[in-house]
């Protein structure tokens, strides 16, 4: 039988593929719901997951009361606006192209890292920088060139922005909680916001009948990508270094991307697999580049 390192080593493709896989079943869920209420459902049904396995293994739910602005203010940039923002973006442009973009959070996040945190681009940012920029460059040009620049690519480049402003956020002014309780009030706060679009622009989802493939969706989507997913990272983060846990993200735009070819017929061209790969590498560079120590 394998050993506990062995088989949390495992979790992190499956994390990966639940990640990468949520990315074509939320463009198959938006064919029948909108995209206020998905989100809103989502993060919602996420968010009290979270807050059931914190009771379950004894964490504590509390934040300082000092701490409740920046835990708001992070939870809207990096869950709310980043998850509302992407679902407008599977409606105007191919899922693919969308989950490459939203992929260079990294890129950006380092590069507000360094004036906003002092954080020095040393040589494996640097690099990663580099490889982000041409990645863009791989999937922008030929579009430019094209005349197929569409809204939803400039709305999936603004959900990495706000993602990457979140992570600044919580570095700069971190929430003294354990990170199962700030992941849950964040997805609920998510959820919040989402609900409160969702009435304004929405209104009350009517109860109907939905197709078995958006079922389907629907509840990989809600279970596996959503709780099942957000279980197994903390249980991930919490049995190997925070490097090794984060590898599995690097999957996640590779997985989307032949999870749209897969299920949602799409076919990127030449330029947007070169983008990816680039965009992956340039993910894993700042991954490996080392952590300031305070």
């Amino acid at each position: 039988m394998p050993s506990a390192p062995v088989r949390s080593l495992l979790l992190v493709p499956l994390l990966g593929l639940l990640w990468g896989f949520n990315w074509p079943a939320v463009r198959i869920s938006l064919t029948e719901i909108a995209p206020w209420t998905l989100r809103a459902g989502g993060m919602s049904f996420a968010g009290l997951a979270l807050v059931a396995v914190a009771l379950w293994r004894g964490v504590s739910l509390e934040v300082p009361r000092e701490h409740w602005p920046r835990l708001v203010v992070a939870g809207v940039l990096s869950i709310a606006a980043f998850n509302v923002l992407l679902a407008f973006a599977q409606l105007l442009a191919p899922t693919s192209r969308a989950a490459i973009l939203t992929f260079t959070m990294p890129v950006w996040a380092t590069l507000m890292a360094w004036p906003a945190l002092g954080e020095r681009l040393d040589r494996p940012r640097l690099l990663g920088l580099g490889l982000g920029i041409a990645g863009l460059a791989c999937l922008g040009l030929p579009l430019i060139r094209a005349g197929q620049v569409s809204p939803g690519l400039a709305l999936a480049l603004f959900a990495s922005l706000s993602w990457a402003l979140g992570t600044i956020v919580t570095k700069r002014w971190p929430v003294a909680a354990p990170a199962l309780t700030i992941a849950a009030w964040q997805l609920l706060i998510g959820g919040l916001a989402a609900g409160i679009g969702m009435l304004a622009f929405e209104g009350l989802p009517a109860a109907k009948a939905l197709s078995a493939p958006v079922a389907a969706a629907l509840a990989f989507h809600i279970l596996g990508a959503q709780a099942l997913a957000y279980f197994l990272w903390f249980t991930v983060i919490a049995r190997l270094p925070a490097g090794i846990a984060s590898l599995g993200t690097l999957m996640v735009p590779a997985v989307g991307a032949l999870g749209s070819v897969l299920l949602l017929g799409e076919r990127p061209a030449a330029s947007d697999w070169l983008g990816l790969v680039l965009v992956v590498a340039a993910s894993g560079a700042i991954l490996a580049a080392p952590k300031r120590v305070d």
